[in-house]
């Protein structure tokens, strides 16, 4: 149950118990209030009553006694006697107010006796009466019994109205103060259930601040809460501008690195060229000398054209959503034959499909990944070791497979490819592999991580026409 309903159920219940509490003392108090008042007026009746009738009971005499029971009947009382019986100690009747119902001489009932209690009046709420009786004495002996009964129908009455005022009054209070207390709770608890609608949007992309100055930050707390959220808001953008700026300055290193290599590899064969210019200019003449110099310029300059073709391929933005080719592994092996020349290293390409090998794919950030994973193996593993580069036309896809020949993926490379999404940048190493994570999940691919025969490491990419086509899945 919401905490909105929670509370006003409380003070409900609360107040339901108080009421009863404060129901039962007050009628409890009131009922001994009025016992006092009827006992106080039982007593002046009986104390006139025996004044009056102690000579003639002493007699016997039921006239005189009957004669002062109706002289001393009162009538300006709220609270007057219905019956009044006087007997003897044996319980004959001597002489009552009703002649006709309590005959002469006839002996009282017990069951009628019972209801009359000695000194202290008892009010009966069924018949709306009270009962008490008094002993008459004279010289320390009972010569008589007065039985009084009084009209209670006054007191009861009281008593029913107090506690239908005490009723209707809780039951208003009560209404009331749980009202105040759902209003004030939803007051209270409005601006937590705001800020977890914002959280859940949050979380889902659509993040948005709150304007601390509205209706919902009428209070200290409320807006000090709201400017903690949107304080947390602004880190978070800044984390993420940090991290695409981080990743396009990861982009501008290896762009870097390649274009050493790039012009490394334009480099070599100009000293050739140039060294060809100069045999022509001295030995022009000569025809054996013209073919082999210009033999050797045409070599260094179609390197020179397949260095640049490999580069634009790669970097030029209005070609990075072109279909995946066979050439696009050519260019990598070719990017990556400076490092392999340099550690003595040898790169195997393989590629299985058709001729044509058009592959649905986008060339532009499969060739990105390939790049940080064919660099990221040539410096894992030493010295001479020979490299995979292979790729698998399926029918549901396309498998691509790097594999070195190092010691193997330490575990905090494993979880970033293979665990859930990573969007935070690696603190130190592995930020080349966070490239290709990232890269993965852009275009629906997913990692996995596989031993190679002889030692080593393989990385999979594994692309299916559904993942590029529909919708992106994580990394498995």
């Amino acid at each position: 149950m919401p905490l909105i309903w929670r509370v006003p159920l409380a003070v409900l219940v609360l107040m339901f118990l108080v009421s009863a509490v404060i129901t039962e003392r007050v009628l409890d108090r009131l009922g001994t209030i009025q016992e006092t008042y009827l006992q106080n007026i039982a007593d002046s009746y009986l104390d006139g009553i025996t004044a009056s009738i102690s000579p003639s009971v002493l007699r016997e005499d039921s006239w005189e006694i009957f004669d002062a029971l109706e002289r001393l009947r009162p009538v300006n009382t709220k609270i007057v006697p219905v019956e009044t019986i006087v007997t003897t100690p044996s319980g004959s009747i001597l002489a009552a107010t009703d002649p006709v119902k309590f005959p002469s001489l006839e002996k009282m009932k017990d069951g009628l006796i019972a209801r009359f209690p000695e000194k202290k009046i008892r009010i009966e709420d069924g018949d709306r009466l009270a009962y008490l009786h008094r002993d008459i004495v004279y010289q320390n002996t009972t010569i008589g019994r007065i039985y009084a009964v009084f009209d209670a129908s006054l007191p009861l009455a009281e008593r029913r109205n107090v506690l239908s005022t005490l009723i209707i009054t809780n039951i208003a209070l009560t209404a009331l103060l749980s009202l105040i207390g759902f209003i004030t709770i939803r007051q209270m608890v409005q601006p937590m259930q705001t800020l977890e609608r914002l959280m859940s949007e949050a979380v889902e992309g659509r993040g948005r601040r709150v304007d601390v100055s509205g209706r919902m930050a009428r209070n200290s707390e409320t807006r000090r809460l709201f400017m903690t959220y949107n304080s947390l808001l602004e880190a978070d953008e800044e984390r993420r501008n940090l991290s695409r700026k981080l990743a396009e300055e990861e982009k501008l290193a290896t762009l870097g690195r390649l274009s050493s290599v790039m012009a490394h590899e334009i480099n070599n064969p100009l000293g050739g060229m140039l060294n060809a210019v100069d045999t022509l200019k001295k030995h022009g003449a000569e025809a054996k000398v013209r073919e082999v110099s210009l033999d050797l310029l045409q070599r260094g300059l179609q390197g020179i054209g397949e260095v640049v073709r490999a580069a634009l391929a790669t970097y030029r933005p209005e070609r990075q959503a072109r279909p995946l080719s066979r050439s696009d592994f050519h260019d990598a092996k070719l990017l990556l034959s400076p490092d392999l020349r340099r550690r003595q290293q040898t790169l195997e390409l393989t590629i299985e499909g058709d001729d044509s090998f058009t592959c649905f794919c986008p060339a532009g950030p499969v060739r990105q990944a390939l790049t940080n994973l064919l660099l990221n193996a040539s410096a894992a593993s030493g010295q001479g070791a020979d490299l995979l580069l292979k790729a698998v036309k399926r029918e549901d896809g396309l498998m691509i497979e790097v594999g070195d020949r190092g010691p193997g993926l330490p575990a905090e490379s494993v979880k970033l490819l293979t665990g859930q999404t990573y969007r935070a940048l690696p603190e130190r190493k592995g930020l080349g592999l966070w490239v290709v994570r990232q890269v993965a999940d852009e275009i629906g691919a997913k990692l996995e991580l596989a031993s190679r025969p002889g030692g080593g490491s393989i990385i999979r990419i594994m692309l299916s026409r559904s993942d590029i086509t529909g919708e992106t899945d994580h990394a498995s």
